[in-house]
């Protein structure tokens, strides 16, 4: 078994424990609260017991960092098509019917396998487990824009950008019917179904289950029978735009779960072997978790989407 790692330094903040070292170390946070909790953190001469004592500049510090868990997943060498890239973070823009983590029923030949190639373990392992730093995910069957962190100090930066919903992200839709009003917003509480807890849906305002959900929507281009529109999420919801869309009565074309395609437009799904939902994460904008820099990346229609909006315009 592999013996753990000793980190010993010197803090170089007065304040809060856990803040004072995740900025002495670079580790997150979160991660030093569960290694005080594990009794593996030692300041000046005694065990640390509380993430929130306080503590004086130029402290010493030793942490017992144990290796981290192994992870089942295997780097496999599938192409990837990487948007943007630095020590920190990937973006990378996913195709339609790959999942992003291993799970049962889809072992391997996930968005993971290809990053623990890719990145050859430079990536974030928080929580102590050897595996990329997946901060968000988009459905096995929506293509789009994902960011991955290659640190602890990036994972975390990130994730309370998107706890805090200043992340901005757009999809790209092609929905059953013309909506009316062509834009607006919908708002409903997303849990799990009652007559399907495989599914998610629209809750009660007043259900004290599911969570607050927001998508605002635009009609781009009004279709034959359908129409393109963009959604803007203000929260990140399972299944939320497809959920909420089907809510006012337009799913997404092409949706095995949400809603049936409407019948003049099933015969060209068929003829145009378009087996998933109609939904691509086209832009995602953030600020750089360590640089502070305002990024932001936008992921052309794949062509399956492109040949689907050509076909019905006609």
């Amino acid at each position: 078994m592999a013996e753990a790692e000793i980190i010993t330094g010197t803090l170089g903040t007065a304040g809060r424990l856990d803040k004072a070292l995740a900025e002495a170390t670079g580790l997150s946070r979160e991660r030093v609260k569960a290694l005080i909790a594990d009794g593996a953190v030692t300041v000046g001469k005694h065990v640390a017991t509380s993430a929130s004592a306080k503590v004086a500049e130029g402290t010493r510090f030793s942490i017992a960092l144990p290796p981290p868990e192994p992870l089942a997943a295997e780097p496999q060498d599938i192409p990837l098509d990487i948007v943007f890239e630095d020590d920190h973070l990937v973006v990378v823009n996913k195709p339609a019917g790959m999942v992003v983590h291993p799970a049962a029923g889809n072992p391997d030949g996930t968005l993971v396998n290809a990053l623990l190639h890719h990145c050859a373990g430079r990536l974030s392992g928080i929580n102590g487990v050897a595996r990329p730093g997946i901060v968000h995910r988009i459905d096995k069957d929506t293509s789009g824009l994902l960011v991955v962190a290659k640190s602890d100090a990036a994972h975390e930066g990130l994730a309370k950008q998107f706890a805090d919903h200043s992340i901005t992200r757009r999809y790209l839709a092609v929905c059953a019917g013309h909506p009316n009003p062509p834009s607006g917003t919908i708002s409903g509480r997303i849990g799990r179904s009652d007559k399907d807890r495989k599914k998610m849906a629209v809750l009660p305002d007043d259900s004290s289950r599911g969570k607050r959900a927001v998508t605002h929507y635009e009609t781009l281009k009004r279709l034959d029978n359908a129409a393109l529109i963009e959604c803007r999420i203000e929260t990140g919801r399972t299944h939320q735009v497809r959920v909420h869309c089907a809510s006012i009565g337009h799913p997404l074309l092409g949706d095995p779960v949400y809603g049936r395609t409407p019948k003049p437009l099933r015969a060209l799904l068929e003829s145009l072997d378009f087996k998933r939902q109609a939904l691509h994460a086209a832009r995602l904008g953030f600020i750089h978790p360590i640089s502070g820099e305002s990024l932001d990346f936008w992921a052309e229609l794949p062509p399956d989407m492109r040949e689907l909006i050509d076909e019905t315009a006609r």
